[in-house]
């Protein structure tokens, strides 16, 4: 699937641990609408049982390891359908619905009138801690809702790229200063 705003996004958005979204199921009904669909469904135990095939002794391995070991869940739903308007804006907003509760906020929402794509990225809070993520895109021709459950910070959930269903993320480093600016 392209979704060059929606990848940038999914990739942004995935910084933050996630409350688990319900109203993901409902999405389910898609299916047989879409040409091509992801559906990816990891609960804590499906999580630990992949990682036994990890490697400690390799450092990414070991990486990615630890970072699973920290999530309870990852939801992945995506279609993308043959025509515009096979699915409804009903479908996109009781994901929305559910997700402005006090304790969700959004920090992203993006959209192109050039393209009809929308993006939007979601934090659950619980006293204070980040407990919650959820990404909804939403195209003409496309919908992708992920949610992340469990405790992870932006440098672990990077080494998650191309693992269950996360796309790979490119990090980028700050270029390095000039001797001339640096301070001693």
């Amino acid at each position: 699937m392209n979704r060059p705003m929606g990848g940038l996004l999914l990739l942004l958005a995935l910084v933050a641990p996630a409350q688990e979204i319900k109203s993901l199921k409902a999405l389910d009904a898609l299916e047989s609408k879409a040409s091509e669909r992801v559906n990816v469904t990891l609960d804590a135990n499906l999580l630990q049982m992949a990682t036994k095939f990890l490697s400690q002794d390799d450092s990414d391995e070991a990486k990615v390891k630890k970072a699973v070991s920290k999530l309870k869940g990852v939801y992945v739903r995506g279609f993308e359908f043959e025509k515009e308007g096979a699915y409804s804006k009903a479908d996109v907003d009781a994901i929305r619905k559910e997700l402005k509760t006090p304790d969700w906020s959004r920090i992203v929402d993006t959209f192109s009138k050039k393209d009809g794509e929308s993006a939007e990225v979601y934090l659950h809070l619980t006293k204070g801690q980040v407990t919650g993520l959820a990404v909804l895109v939403a195209g003409p021709k496309e919908l992708t809702v992920v949610n992340l459950v469990g405790s992870i910070d932006i440098e672990e959930l990077s080494d998650l790229g191309g693992k269950f269903g996360i796309p790979e993320m490119e990090r980028k480093k700050a270029p390095a200063q000039p001797k001339a600016q640096q301070k001693d």
